[in-house]
């Protein structure tokens, strides 16, 4: 009855989190009109459709606290990171190809190689900073200032951006106590009218509210389902919350591809990774060390997320290869990024099961191995 329970309340929580996300994508849609495309999926975007990473791993430190919120915390940004790497492009792919739109996607090498290299220097730097047992305010905010000056970066490099008067957005309209219930937040702020400046910042301030109420709700989701099953709750972050919070990031990609945003849809699942690591990390792990002290970890969890963040930076670097060195994405592509994730979530699961296969303990040996590489470098 636990396990059922859990589990319904993460499917309910996916549900409210995609759709305040889905409020908060038309409003910093609206909000972020004038960027050129490619900079918005990697930029709002893909802070919008991250925020529920973020709080996910807010509520992970503040409600689970020190060793098992940090590696709740860092599950969830490291799964969903992976989940966006493989899952997201495949499902554009899957969408675009599978519909008979193109047979084949141009994806702009530019973009691959601004958001792909600085995702890869974001998670070597993460495997880098976190080598010890002891977490200090200090390792949160040398994340954060990465994230600020890879947006720094974005930014500047856009140039002088044109206004856009002509942009209109509107809801679907109808009742709007009707649509609050069932969850249509820019119809209850908008009813039957157009998207302005300040209802599109309202629509931005309810959306986020709700999200941080599933994502509440999401910690507590899956520390019932790691109590029903036997499971830490970090190896239950990795699988489960990252794949509820990255549903926006899902659902904002796939709409990007349906309009031809090859760039942008692409862009938001690695500018999200880069959001998720520095960001929905990074704060998190400031706020709670100025406010409680140092995080002291065990040497067992610190020995899991070092294999998580190396696994993390083999499919990262993988997945890189796949989208820069192909003249063009095919079908076979998105069932390469399929399969590889799938080996993923059974690596996960038997680790936290504590099978003694041979080839996870090998598996495990290795990503330690490399991970005491980096270790020595630092």
């Amino acid at each position: 009855m636990e396990l059922l329970s859990a589990l319904g309340l993460i499917i309910i929580t996916c549900i409210v989190i995609w759709r305040a996300c889905d409020g908060f994508e038309m409003a910093s849609d609206y909000l972020g009109r004038n960027l050129k495309d490619g900079i918005k999926g990697a930029t709002i975007n893909a802070i919008g459709s991250s925020l529920p990473e973020l709080f996910t791993t807010l509520f992970f430190l503040f409600v689970l606290k020190d060793k098992d919120g940090f590696s709740g915390g860092i599950g969830t940004t490291a799964g969903s990171a992976v989940f966006n790497a493989m899952i997201i492009p495949a499902v554009v792919i899957m969408a675009v190809i599978g519909k008979g739109i193109v047979d084949r996607i141009q994806i702009s090498k530019k973009v691959i190689k601004r958001d792909g290299i600085s995702l890869i220097l974001c998670e070597i730097v993460l495997i880098l900073l976190i080598s010890d047992t002891t977490l200090d305010w200090y390792h949160g905010l040398t994340l954060m200032i990465l994230y600020v000056i890879y947006i720094t970066y974005m930014l500047v490099s856009q140039g002088k951006g044109s206004v856009d008067d002509d942009y209109e957005a509107s809801a679907n309209g109808g009742n709007r106590a009707v649509a609050f219930f069932r969850g249509d937040f820019a119809t209850t702020v908008l009813g039957n009218g157009t998207m302005n400046r300040k209802k599109a910042w309202l629509l931005l301030l309810i959306s986020i509210f709700f999200i941080g109420i599933a994502c509440y709700w999401l910690v507590e989701a899956c520390e019932q389902f790691g109590n029903a099953v036997n499971m830490p709750v970090y190896f239950v972050s990795v699988i489960l919350a990252s794949a509820a919070t990255s549903v926006p990031d899902t659902i904002i990609s796939w709409k990007d591809a349906m309009k031809g945003n090859y760039d942008d849809a692409v862009a938001n699942a690695l500018g999200s990774n880069i959001f998720d690591i520095c960001f929905a990390l990074g704060l998190p792990l400031f706020l709670f060390t100025i406010i409680n002290g140092p995080i002291t970890i065990s040497n067992d969890t610190l020995e899991n997320i070092s294999q998580l963040r190396v696994l993390l930076l083999i499919i990262t670097i993988i997945a890189f290869f796949v989208y820069l060195l192909p003249k063009a994405i095919k079908k076979s592509h998105g069932y390469f990024l399929i399969t590889l994730y799938v080996l993923f979530v059974v690596y996960i699961v038997c680790k936290g099961m504590d099978s003694e296969l041979a080839i996870i303990s090998s598996i495990s040996n290795l990503l330690s191995s490399i991970s005491e590489v980096f270790s020595s470098i630092f």
